[in-house]
């Protein structure tokens, strides 16, 4: 049986550990780090002591802010990665953090995971931008997981697994959770002009946007797919972190974020169609069905993926503290670099009128 969840960190005993791991825990300090980096979850390092243990693991619980929680409890985000590490962390082509414990009240949503601690890996600042020999390498990896399910992964949704986005709670939700969040930006943010003139019309488009990112052919989408939530070995290969958005849609939708949020906006500007070529022909490479892969159609679903992507600095904001350096810069950059997208792609013509 596995161990109760925990209600808070003060409940992450050397008793507890132990029952959730099978290890001989005699001792537990924990601390919470990731502050302005993980928006959905809080997330601590726990140090430990005892026998045929590791020195320390990363537990994950619901975020400290009730924003956050309402909003990942609504988009069964909890639900979704402890799912995605018991059925289908071992088939991805990339790296993943060991799951050594995993469990969630689907009915509450209170959860947590115990993973292995992955911090002596290669990390990259978002904020800072990846470099571009990283992108190449972080666009092989998802091109890798999308072509393994290019066209199959209805299936997941339908039993489950994972969550299509296509699926009606997010028109039900995002426009909702997105008003919120812009009257935050707006308040507390000097948001570029291209920007003011997407979000009023940005509500009125979800459903829309939606749908197009749900239309087939369907792939396994990592969903939150950004530099921090990536490291890398030191053979530089690529590991991947954070599944609680995992879901079944258009590969474009990972690669579309990844894109605009995570280069700089000089960056995208010289290597955007380099990367999307790139990740066509690793799609292409990696298996998926000649006949599924039409470069033209990818590239205006890449467009309609990069215009919805203004919702995600958006409505995280809900749950962070803008007074806080790190979660301020990395909103600030994040609508920086979609700027950048709404100019150059001309996001603005596939809003409605």
């Amino acid at each position: 049986m596995a161990a109760a969840i925990p209600a808070s960190i003060e409940d992450v005993t050397a008793q507890w550990m132990s029952a959730a791991t099978g290890w001989n825990i005699t001792a537990v300090r924990n601390e919470i780090i990731g502050v302005g980096v993980g928006v959905a979850s809080a997330v601590y390092r726990s140090h430990l002591t005892g026998s045929g243990c590791p020195k320390s693991v990363i537990v994950k619980l619901p975020a400290l802010d009730p924003n956050a929680v309402f909003t990942s409890a609504v988009l069964r985000m909890y639900i979704r990665e402890v799912k995605f590490f018991k059925t289908l962390a071992k088939e991805v082509p990339f790296r993943v953090s060991q799951s050594y414990y995993g469990e969630v009240n689907e009915e509450t949503s209170q959860f947590a995971m115990v993973v292995e601690d992955l911090g002596n890996l290669r990390i990259v600042d978002q904020v800072l931008g990846m470099s571009i020999d990283d992108a190449r390498r972080a666009v092989d990896g998802v091109a890798g997981m999308h072509a393994k399910w290019w066209g199959k992964a209805d299936a997941l949704a339908a039993d489950g697994t994972t969550i299509s986005l296509g699926d009606p709670i997010y028109p039900a939700v995002v426009p909702m959770v997105f008003a919120e969040g812009w009257e935050k930006c707006t308040n507390e943010i000097k948001m570029p002009d291209s920007i003011m003139q997407v979000g009023p019309r940005f509500g009125p488009a979800v459903a829309g946007l939606l749908a197009s990112l749900s239309q087939g052919p369907n792939t396994l989408a990592h969903g939150d797919f950004r530099a921090d939530n990536m490291m890398f070995d030191k053979d530089n290969s690529l590991v991947v972190l954070d599944f609680q958005l995992i879901g079944t849609g258009i590969g474009a939708y990972d690669l579309a974020y990844f894109i605009t949020q995570s280069i700089t906006a000089d960056d995208a500007s010289k290597y955007e169609r380099e990367l999307f070529d790139r990740w066509v022909d690793g799609v292409l490479s990696g298996g998926a069905p000649k006949d599924l892969v039409d470069k033209k159609a990818l590239w205006e679903n890449y467009r309609s993926a990069a215009l919805f992507c203004l919702a995600y600095p958006i409505i995280a904001s809900r749950g962070m503290d803008l007074t806080d350096k790190r979660s301020f810069e990395l909103v600030d950059c994040m609508n920086t670099r979609f700027d950048r997208a709404v100019r150059e792609l001309n996001l603005v013509s596939l809003l409605p009128n």
